[in-house]
């Protein structure tokens, strides 16, 4: 799994309206970043998020890590994340 690292997400004033948070992690499936983000995958090499929200794998299993590919969904429901 992915570390996060250095976050420095893009934070709006507590409540405003359409306030989301910078972080979610999904039942069974990956973590979404929102916002700006550095992650370091488990060789140590960094990744930025170049997308408004971008999915990180949680499950260790998709051919694109640290991205989610949707591999989990493939997944039996005791092995996800």
């Amino acid at each position: 799994m992915s570390a996060l690292r250095d976050t420095q997400p893009e934070e709006l004033p507590p409540g405003t309206a359409g306030e989301q948070p910078a972080v979610v992690l999904c039942p069974g499936g990956p973590m979404l970043l929102r916002g700006h983000h550095v992650i370091e995958d488990e060789d140590g090499t960094r990744h930025e998020t170049v997308r408004p929200v971008s999915a990180v794998c949680r499950c260790g299993k998709s051919a694109s890590k640290p991205w989610c590919d949707g591999t989990h969904k493939l997944l039996p429901r005791k092995l996800r994340p």
